[in-house]
């Protein structure tokens, strides 16, 4: 079963992509941290070898997080051999062409702009599942 961070402080948010792994058959095991420095916290956590937790398939990331934003832990989880690798969505009210640019040289798998309504917010699945089918994972009864 693969294991997702969630790193989103908003709730509807966070019921909203569950919602969409529900739509889309992705059964997982949903870590979920609400502030940049939980975030931080947890890469750090994956740089000791004594307390280093399983990393997970695939990060879903909120650039507006409090306390450290989506840009300072995409740079964190580039600099660090044991996570670069897992795909990172980059899930953000943003509209910033700069944010674009620097979640995308910073390694950010996507970079999607949160829907307005419930129908898209629901298709983000599909994005959820091909980075997660790319990385060898298959959705249940696929």
């Amino acid at each position: 079963m693969p294991e997702i961070l969630l790193a989103e402080d908003n709730a509807a948010d966070v019921y909203l992509i569950r919602e969409a792994l529900r739509e889309y058959q992705i059964e997982c095991n949903v870590r979920l941290l609400t502030d940049g420095k939980e975030v931080l916290a947890f890469i750090a956590a994956g740089e000791s070898p004594q307390h280093r937790p399983a990393p997970p398939d695939l990060i879903i990331l909120d650039l507006n997080l409090p306390r450290h934003d989506g840009i300072e832990i995409l740079q964190r989880l580039h600099g660090n051999p044991g996570l670069a690798d897992i795909p990172v969505v980059v899930l953000t009210s943003s509209d910033s062409p700069r944010d674009r640019q620097m979640a995308t040289e910073l390694g950010a798998a996507r970079f999607l702009r949160k829907p307005s309504n419930l129908e898209q917010f629901l298709a983000l699945g599909a994005v959820f599942k091909e980075l997660l089918d790319e990385s060898g994972w298959k959705a249940e009864g696929v």
